[in-house]
């Protein structure tokens, strides 16, 4: 698989999560209730999976290739996808914190918890077609089959060694949980 193959997998396991996430949204703002167990492990997904992971091989990998390959990483694609990097981030601490608001019983910011997780699902949504149908595929192009080796070689290693055996596949495992409630 090449290396923006192994990123476009990995988009649609977030695809899966944030599926479920609007979901968990739409109910607390139906019905009041707030699934505070999934929203947990939904911060925890996005911390270490998307982030820790994913946006990993991206930041430190993908784009500087890019890079050294005639691509500004302070304007145009990469810039902007690594300036959605940095908004996720806030909205990932923005929805922890309203979570833990509802969990310590302030009702009141249940709709703030919504609305938190609606936003990061839009912004992670158009991230993730931006770049599968656009910067995977000029990176594709630019990219030699030597520098897409060294990619996958680097990708191998982020999972080794930031990720750590079997926690992708627990990663895996509950997207496909969270997409089927």
């Amino acid at each position: 698989m090449s290396p923006t193959e192994v990123l476009k997998h990995e988009h649609k396991i977030v695809l899966m999560v944030l599926e479920g996430a609007e979901k968990i949204a739409k109910k607390i703002k139906e019905t009041g209730y707030a699934d505070i167990e999934n929203i947990e492990k939904f911060i925890d997904f996005s911390r270490h999976f998307t982030d820790g992971c994913h946006h990993t091989k991206e930041e430190k990998h993908l784009f500087p290739k890019m890079a050294e390959n005639g691509f500004s990483p302070d304007s145009g694609p990469i810039a902007v996808m690594l300036m959605e990097h940095v908004q996720g981030r806030r909205l990932i601490a923005q929805i922890e914190e309203n979570m833990k608001s509802v969990k310590n019983g302030d009702e009141l910011k249940k709709g703030d918890l919504a609305d938190s997780i609606l936003l990061y699902v839009g912004l992670l949504d158009n991230h993730i077609q931006k770049e599968n149908n656009i910067l995977f595929n000029m990176a594709d192009r630019i990219l030699s089959p030597g520098v897409q080796a060294e990619l996958s070689d680097a990708f191998d290693k982020v999972e080794a060694e930031e990720v750590g055996a079997g926690v992708h596949e627990r990663y895996h495992q509950w997207a496909h949980e969270i997409a089927a409630k």
